[in-house]
């Protein structure tokens, strides 16, 4: 794709009027606008992406220390794929802010735009997502301010903020799940005759850190280290194709300690992996002083392509995988493609385009946990519910967009949060309320919080078929009930950092407690173990679920959500139309199921049982 494709979908937050009659700014937006110069091209006249890395960095890092108040410096920075590439002339504009603040690191979320100046049109370049650690100061380590949402848009990104985090903890383990799981799957590297040797495209490089390359706090400038590693990549991928390639994509950076001025850095690049249209480039990044030790700053894998004048992907060349260590690179180079394909069908797509029901396989539990866990906060943030109807202090609210209907039933119930959240969470307990759970049983245990089960439900008509539905229910505690965050600790002798993961209980002081409530998340996923029967129609579920926030120790509202596909409304149809009351008789014995058991020591999640 060329930068002149098409304009971005991505719009601003609507204007959000104070009561001062200001235009509301959110307080750590830092925005950057760059003209495209030739000493930031490439040989092709497009922006080079080392460039634009740097100032991504440097804008989302001034972001960080606005709300920090103290220096900053960069911990990770998730996958970024780049939609467009930019010609010179052309001027780059890149919004950071901070979307949600932990303990001592925050996320930052940064927008890439391009804009040309003649036509005045901008289209978007690239999404991504940092997070980014304060520094300790002499008063010892830092405790973050916590981020007050106040537009739609910024609810959104601080609600799914958590879910990302879960997410980059456990991305390392679940690289090494999959190959454990999976190096049946993989395959054997073939062997072909006009296959490149990896050798051949091994590249290293390096370079003398000095004062222009460190940033304001005398370490090495993050955003100077990825541009760095993108060099060395581009090389090592130009000698397999003998061409110019271009990088779509880059796998998380992330930095393991720091560099200072003095440090040589030594980068490495290779070609772990050909596909047909693309290939991954693994790069890392080692630093030292004299003659101490090579330390390990930063590891990436970036994935290249060869376009054509058209701007088609090119064929490119097998490669041929050295013996050990080179066989390891080529299958691990598999599973990161498995997974780019997961996190691209489950999650890059909008959530109009997410297919009904996604296959279900260990290696892409993570992308289905985020992405049924983000699709009930989406609906969740949404303010355009309408009220359709009220009886008995519950109430029926109705959603009609994009040619799809939603609706919410609303209540309060006087017992604990954490108490109905367990009560809730498995499912095999609803059909002591809920006559459409007719049978439900576990089929798949996954893990604490992702449960797989198999709901039956009776038909809506005489005698006619029931339906089944294979149902993914993912449940989470408010994140700040318990979560593990990514905090820097400084030694003040020699000022060296260290990365370290640390459990942390914070306590809910202010209103951050009410800003995550407990959810319980449903969506259809598909099993190979079981498929349709002939007994049942097969129903599929794309969003559905409860949220559980505590109005204070003893009252909880609860708000289920449904997403009605075709499977699931003829059993609320008539609800919403108003001529029955289903519903209401559903979720009062709903509240009656959880007045009679809320000292009930048996309200534990399945896998505890």
């Amino acid at each position: 794709m060329t930068s002149e494709n098409k304009d971005s979908d991505t719009m601003p937050d609507p204007l959000l009027i104070q009561e001062s009659g200001e235009v509301y700014r959110n307080p750590t937006e830092v925005q950057m606008s760059q003209i495209v110069l030739p000493c930031h091209a490439n040989h092709c006249g497009e922006l080079s992406v080392g460039q634009l890395l740097k100032w991504m960095d440097s804008t989302a890092c001034l972001s960080a220390e606005r709300h920090a108040g103290c220096s900053c410096i960069t911990a990770s920075v998730d996958d970024i794929h780049f939609e467009h590439t930019i010609g010179v002339g052309k001027v780059v504009n890149i919004i950071a802010k901070v979307n949600r603040a932990f303990t001592s690191s925050m996320e930052v979320g940064i927008l890439v735009t391009c804009e040309d100046l003649y036509t005045d049109r901008q289209w978007k370049v690239c999404h991504a997502f940092a997070t980014f650690v304060a520094r300790r100061t002499e008063a010892g380590k830092v405790q973050l301010k916590q981020v007050i949402p106040r537009t739609q848009m910024e609810q959104m990104e601080y609600s799914l903020a958590a879910e990302r985090r879960r997410m980059r903890l456990i991305h390392a383990e679940i690289i090494t799940d999959l190959l454990s799981s999976s190096t049946a799957q993989l395959g054997e590297c073939q062997e072909y005759q006009d296959a490149v040797p990896a050798e051949r495209t091994r590249v290293e490089s390096v370079e003398l850190v000095l004062p222009p390359h460190a940033n304001h706090q005398v370490s090495t400038f993050g955003g100077q280290i990825m541009a760095w590693m993108e060099n060395v990549a581009t090389i090592a991928a130009s000698r397999l194709c003998n061409a110019h390639p271009t990088l779509r994509s880059i796998d998380m950076f992330h930095f393991r300690g720091p560099s200072h001025i003095g440090d040589r850095l030594v980068l490495k690049a290779i070609v772990n992996n050909a596909f047909k249209h693309s290939m991954e480039v693994g790069v890392c990044a080692e630093a030292y002083q004299g003659g101490e030790p090579l330390r390990h700053i930063n590891s990436a894998f970036m994935t290249f392509e060869v376009l054509d004048s058209d701007r088609k992907p090119c064929t490119l060349p097998r490669i041929r995988p050295e013996p050990v260590d080179g066989k390891r690179r080529f299958q691990e180079a598999i599973a990161r493609k498995k997974i780019r394909l997961d996190r691209k069908y489950i999650i890059s797509c909008k959530q109009t385009e997410v297919p009904l029901s996604v296959p279900w396989d260990p290696s892409n539990q993570m992308y289905l946990s985020y992405n049924n866990v983000s699709a009930l906060k989406l609906m969740d943030n949404r303010n355009n519910w309408v009220l359709a109807s009220e009886k008995n202090k519950v109430r029926l609210y109705t959603l009609e967009e994009n040619h799809m209907l939603c609706f919410k039933v609303e209540m309060n119930v006087r017992v604990s949060a954490e108490q109905t959240f367990h009560l809730l969470s498995d499912l095999r307990r609803r059909k002591e309320w809920d006559r459409h759970y007719e049978e439900c049983e576990v089929i798949n245990q996954a893990d604490e919080d992702d449960t797989i089960y198999r709901v039956a439900t009776p038909s809506v008509t005489k005698g006619g078929k029931g339906k089944d539905f294979i149902l993914l229910a993912s449940r989470r505690k408010p994140c700040d009930s318990g979560c593990v965050d990514m905090t820097l600790l400084a030694s003040r002798d020699n000022f060296a950092l260290h990365f370290n993961k640390t459990l942390c209980e914070l306590k809910c002081l202010d209103a951050q407690s009410s800003r995550d409530p407990y959810l319980i998340a449903l969506r259809s996923v598909t099993l190979p173990t079981h498929p349709p029967t002939e007994e049942y129609t097969r129903g599929e579920v794309l969003c559905a679920g409860f949220t559980i926030w505590e109005e204070s120790s003893s009252v909880t509202k609860i708000t289920y959500y449904n997403q009605a596909t075709p499977g699931v409304l003829p059993y609320i149809s008539t609800d919403i139309a108003g001529l029955s009351s289903s519903f209401y008789s559903a979720f009062s014995a709903c509240s009656q199921f959880l007045l009679a058991n809320k000292d009930s020591l048996a309200a534990l999640p399945p896998s505890a049982l």
